[in-house]
């Protein structure tokens, strides 16, 4: 039997981890919780990030706890895990791989990886989770060019392929399909104007199809955290749009909860970048993937090129949604269930761990130059996120000080 311990730090990172442990043998007997940090989830979120997994218990109710490091590091000591899956944003995993969790015995195996779309690999993902034994992504490409940033980093262990988890999770509709779900991306685009134009085609859209629920899927409200912050949040923008007179306001609906429950009532889908158009084709939903404002690494859409659904807000306000082509699937995604290896290497890393074969890894963020950046992380672990922000405001009053004179 394998006991595996999964740590999360955020709404995107718990949703994959449920996602990941719900594929896991039966046999194998596995634990959730979220570390506390400035990012963790709030309870709504915690319950929509787990929801539709084994995570959420018999009732659908259940919610991982959130835990201290210290709490953390206990919980650790008591299940005595062979591996454990670090979900987690690059520093924290860093810190929880170098020292919170380093010194457990016996020590397991660790797992990382990333939770959405991971094209192009970037040598800094790499770099934040060179401490661990397996680094899990999910598409063939994104296998070959995190392999690459490896062999010529070095550090690190092998990388492994998965199934986006989620990408299952998707009901037959029980009402019909009359929603139009925008999705939106904390980090794109970043520049009010060309959210409030978003918004604008989806509001074009609302009013010329009445029969439409054209919904705007939150990743978090307006006074909730999420992996990444979110400068200009659509559901604020709205607001004063509409107080300026310049979009109706019962044209457009905004939501929270599961992606995939709003996706079973969806005729039409749409964003940015965001891994949920992921979800929108594993449920035959048409979508639009926005090129307006670009198709590039910084955008974070370059991976849909050649997937025809590419479009732009004209195609948006007119309801003109595409199906992704066949052959783009299968290299982006959707590959063969065979090709899925990662339970297999987690399996093999935990056998050679238990005969004391398992060699330590080394990350490449070991050393003084990098010690300062590892002692924040580990602040942003250790100390409540309400101290933390009154210390960041009075450094922040501090500085304005100091420039003054």
């Amino acid at each position: 039997m394998t006991r595996l311990l999964a740590v999360a730090d955020s709404d995107s990172y718990l949703k994959w981890a449920a996602g990941l442990l719900d594929a896991l043998p039966a046999d194998w007997t596995t634990d959730l919780a979220v570390v506390r940090t400035p990012i963790a989830p709030s309870e709504g979120q915690l319950g929509a990030a787990v929801s539709g997994t084994r995570s959420a218990g018999p009732a659908g109710d259940a919610l991982p706890p959130v835990l201290s490091a210290r709490q953390l590091r206990r919980a650790a000591e008591r299940f005595r895990p062979d591996a454990v899956l670090l979900a987690c944003t690059g520093p924290v995993v860093d810190a929880l791989a170098a020292e919170i969790l380093a010194d457990l015995r016996p020590r397991p195996v660790m797992v990382s990886g990333l939770p959405g779309i991971s094209v192009p690999a970037t040598e800094k993902a790499w770099l934040y989770r060179s401490g661990c034994h397996l680094f899990v992504v999910h598409s063939g490409r994104e296998v070959a060019e995190f392999s690459a940033i490896g062999r010529e980093l070095g550090g690190g262990g092998a990388v492994a392929l998965a199934r986006l988890p989620y990408l299952d999770l998707g009901a037959p509709a029980q009402g019909p399909r009359d929603r139009v779900i925008f999705a939106t991306q904390a980090k794109v685009p970043r520049r009010r104007e060309e959210r409030e134009e978003i918004l604008l085609a989806l509001a074009a859209l609302g009013e010329a199809r009445p029969d439409l629920d054209v919904v705007v899927k939150l990743r978090a409200r307006d006074s909730e955290r999420q992996t990444h912050n979110e400068r200009h949040h659509y559901e604020r923008l709205w607001t004063s749009m509409a107080a300026e007179g310049r979009v109706r306001p019962d044209s457009v609906r905004f939501a929270a909860g599961p992606m995939h429950e709003h996706l079973t009532h969806a005729a039409g889908f749409v964003t940015v970048s965001s891994t949920a158009a992921l979800e929108a084709i594993a449920q035959h939903v048409p979508l639009l993937v926005l090129s307006d404002f670009g198709v590039s690494a910084e955008m974070i859409n370059l991976v849909f090129e050649g997937s025809g659904c590419l479009g732009t807000m004209e195609d948006l306000a007119k309801g003109d949604f595409r199906t992704p082509a066949p052959e783009w699937c299968q290299a982006n995604y959707f590959h063969d269930a065979v090709a899925t290896d990662w339970i297999e290497r987690v399996s093999a890393l935990v056998t050679r761990s238990r005969q004391g074969a398992l060699e330590p890894t080394r990350s490449l963020l070991d050393g003084p130059e990098h010690a300062a950046a590892r002692r924040r992380a580990r602040l942003r672990l250790e100390v409540p996120p309400k101290v933390l922000r009154y210390g960041y405001r009075a450094k922040r009053r501090m500085r304005r000080y100091l420039k003054a004179f």
